[in-house]
């Protein structure tokens, strides 16, 4: 039987490009893809796939966060962090969450076929990247934050108000407040001069 594989990235290049790379490859059946972890949950509901490739950094919801809802639900799907990142703080929460492995998005086609096959035989794989990047263990952990966390982050940076924030974004000004404070939770930090110091050490800004 065929092993299903479902891609959750919000960038088309990347899904066609993946796709692209593993349609003609023998045992590998493409089921589908989702460009957020609403319409994953929801694929999900109807489908079961056997491994999912999924980006670490979506719209709606952080891959890292996914990879937990979809591990507690559904134990038997293997994960596969997919990103452009390869820091061990993100690597290690996708595997501390119940990713089964974790790879680039510059993957050749035989190393997609090689971590999809190592998965399913129940091992871990980490690109080579990634398993440098877990061995060095580096101190800094950088916070995993979403899309629209990092619009408001960068608002921020330039010396908006909450309010014009939430009309530059056209969203309210609870919900900037909210993102505000869920930034400031997650860099661990108690004000706005210390959420934009840490942030530009580590270069999110």
């Amino acid at each position: 039987m065929d092993t299903k594989i479902f891609i959750v990235d919000d960038h088309y290049m990347i899904i066609e490009g993946i796709r692209s790379l593993l349609q003609n490859q023998n045992g590998i059946e493409w089921i589908g893809h989702a460009m957020n972890a609403t319409s994953c949950i929801a694929f999900l509901e109807q489908h079961e796939p056997d491994v999912i490739l999924m980006d670490i950094s979506l719209p709606d919801k952080t891959g890292i966060d996914l990879c937990l809802d979809v591990k507690t639900k559904y134990p038997d799907i293997h994960v596969i962090g997919l990103s452009t990142f390869n820091q061990n703080s993100f690597i290690q929460k996708m595997l501390d969450n119940g990713a089964s492995g974790y790879i680039l998005k510059n993957a050749t086609r035989e190393e997609l076929v090689y971590a999809i096959s190592t998965v399913l035989n129940g091992e871990k794989y980490l690109s080579f990247e990634a398993e440098l990047a877990v061995q060095k263990n580096e101190n800094s952990v950088i916070p995993v934050i979403t899309r629209r966390e990092k619009e408001v982050l960068l608002l921020i940076a330039e010396g908006m108000t909450n309010n014009e924030i939430a009309q530059k974004l056209f969203i309210s000004t609870t919900t900037v407040d909210t993102h505000r404070k869920n930034l400031l939770n997650k860099f661990e930090v108690k004000n706005t001069a210390s959420l934009i110091r840490v942030a530009t050490k580590n270069q999110l800004i």
